[in-house]
């Protein structure tokens, strides 16, 4: 290839320090190298990236622009190189991660632990509240929740966006169904979640939008009560769309209610720092599988 990485180093420190001689003692290399890389990416293009006068170099618009885009591309390569030698360093330790959905928590976990798989993680799950707590309280180091309240208590990034669905068992009227009002959903037994719960907070609303008071047929605490009440045909439930990776016996309806969807965040307390939560919050931007799918919006 005509565009290597050693090519474009030598044009970048090039223009960074204005001669072939300051250039190559930037890179630890010879001067007559230096010069060569530059004209052998320049005869390969047929362009001039660099007007000669006398023992100055000045840049030329087309060398200005390729600056600009190849050194967004050496500082990710630097990243990479980073991230890659602290998979060697980090031989142990420990970090603490809360989840209120199982997904995308676990995949982000799945790509944490691929590339540093000797730290040991610990995981809670719980209720939207029980999770918040988790962090304030600093039981967690980092969690991953929807509705993190925008607080200058909590450094909190957004790691995928999803709306809340109705669940039913496979065979269920419903099940054949795309997409279902707030007044259909009615004259099914409902199952809800505790008060404390995120998902139950955006139903509520969903009813309360269009003036209806829901009465559920079953109350329960937890998520994976929620999946089995719907598995065992105990009425019509509520999770975020992609909180879980379950397809048994489960099948989703949207909402007509519910049409936005809501961020999840990746999240901790402002001040809590250390190389662990840092590159917890790496796993995002590493989540992309090799055919460049993100595994986080995967049903």
């Amino acid at each position: 290839m005509a565009l290597t990485s050693s090519r474009v180093r030598a044009v970048n420190a090039v223009f960074d320090t204005g001669s072939f001689a300051a250039a190559a003692r930037k890179l630890g290399v010879s001067q007559p190298a230096v010069a060569q890389l530059v004209r052998d990416l320049e005869a390969a293009f047929a362009v001039a990236l660099f007007d000669r006068h006398g023992q100055s170099l000045i840049a030329t618009p087309l060398c200005r622009r390729l600056h600009a885009a190849t050194s967004r591309m050496q500082a990710i390569e630097a990243d990479a190189m980073a991230i890659l030698a602290q998979r060697d360093e980090l031989t142990g330790g420990e970090i603490r991660i809360g989840l209120g959905n199982a997904m995308p928590g676990m995949a982000l976990i799945a790509a944490f632990r691929n590339l540093y798989p000797k730290i040991r993680i610990n995981i809670e799950i719980g209720s939207w509240s029980a999770i918040m707590a988790a962090v304030v309280d600093q039981r967690v180091d980092v969690a991953v929740l929807p509705e993190v309240p925008q607080d200058n208590r909590f450094r909190r990034e957004p790691c995928v966006q999803q709306r809340v669905v109705a669940i039913c068992h496979p065979f269920h009227d419903l099940s054949r169904e795309s997409r279902v009002s707030a007044l259909s959903l009615m004259q099914y037994p409902l199952v809800f979640r505790t008060r404390d719960s995120a998902t139950q907070r955006v139903v509520d609303r969903a009813f309360r939008a269009v003036n209806l008071r829901a009465t559920p047929a079953i109350v329960v605490n937890t998520r994976e009560g929620m999946l089995e009440a719907v598995a065992n045909r105990l009425g019509v439930g509520f999770v975020w769309e992609h909180g879980s990776s379950r397809i048994d016996r489960i099948a989703k309806v949207a909402i007509a209610e519910i049409e936005g969807e809501t961020p999840e965040y990746i999240f901790s307390l402002a001040g809590k720092r250390g190389k662990l939560v840092e590159l917890f919050y790496l796993a995002r931007s590493l989540s992309r599988s090799a055919d460049g799918a993100d595994i986080l919006s995967a049903p």
